[in-house]
């Protein structure tokens, strides 16, 4: 039997940490629908659904590391694969996605998408 080479994955403290501290901030793509982006979401944070994910992936730029999550780290897991099989080597899955997140007690943020949150930074 084939081994699946394991993704790249860090526990919510570790991504929150890595977008707080490092000199060149990762930057957070939530692929969860509208929906669960405006019940709770990591400040930061950047909304590309998977649902359009192949639409937009080309807005995502490629000298800007990147950290992938969802609600349960699930969605997340098959995007950060889709990416590292495209090519990219700086991609890394939130592993327990925003459950996690919040069960660490991290700051969130809730309500209606601003334009910001839409929009993936040059």
């Amino acid at each position: 039997m084939l081994r699946r080479p394991s993704l790249p994955s860090v526990d919510p403290i570790e991504a929150e940490r890595r977008l707080r501290e490092e000199p060149v901030p990762p930057l957070l793509v939530d692929v969860r629908e509208v929906g669960e982006f405006r019940t709770v979401r990591a400040p930061g944070a950047i909304l590309m659904p998977i649902s359009t994910f192949l639409m937009r992936v080309g807005e995502l730029p490629p000298e800007r590391p990147l950290l992938v999550i969802c609600h349960s780290g699930n969605r997340s897991a098959s995007v950060t694969g889709y990416l590292i099989q495209s090519g990219r080597t700086d991609v890394t899955n939130v592993a327990g996605g925003m459950l996690a997140w919040e069960r660490a007690g991290l700051p969130t943020r809730r309500g209606a998408v601003g334009p910001d949150e839409e929009t993936v930074p040059r």
